[in-house]
């Protein structure tokens, strides 16, 4: 083999191993840290089935048909909060941390509660009202 030939297919050979490294890495942080609930809206209401939320109080829901996600966890005081993860800033898709909510477009922050701890976001994220049933939690959107 020549030497122009062998220089060629050795780098070759190390792009397509990079490339491979590369492409694993993003999609492993592409992919969602929490569970995704996937569900329909149904007369202005959303369906959780309270099991969903598991022993971390916590799940992620996305309605069908929607852009953004709505966080939903149980409360100190045993109520149920749910917040669209949407910026207030320029209605960014808003990804969960373990001390709230961060905007990846300005880096605007929320706390779990929606409160803006970083802006350059003004506003608190907007929150939904849930209703508890025997075995449900009814999330209401409706406008």
């Amino acid at each position: 083999m020549e030497r122009r030939a062998f220089i060629k297919s050795s780098c070759n050979g190390c792009l397509l191993a990079a490339s491979g490294l590369l492409l694993s890495r993003l999609a492993a942080s592409c992919s969602p840290a929490f569970p995704v609930f996937k569900t329909e809206v149904i007369n202005g209401e959303i369906q959780l089935p309270l099991t969903a939320l598991g022993s971390s109080g916590f799940q992620i829901v996305r309605p069908k048909g929607w852009y953004y996600d709505i966080a939903v966890r149980k409360k100190e005081d045993a109520s149920y909060e749910a917040l669209l993860l949407k910026c207030t800033h320029q209605d960014n898709q808003l990804t969960p941390s373990g001390s709230g909510y961060g905007c990846t477009l300005h880096g605007s922050q929320f706390d779990k509660d929606g409160r803006v701890t970083k802006g350059p976001a003004e506003h608190p994220l907007q929150s939904y009202t849930t209703t508890l049933t025997r075995d449900q939690l009814i999330i209401n959107i409706k406008a």
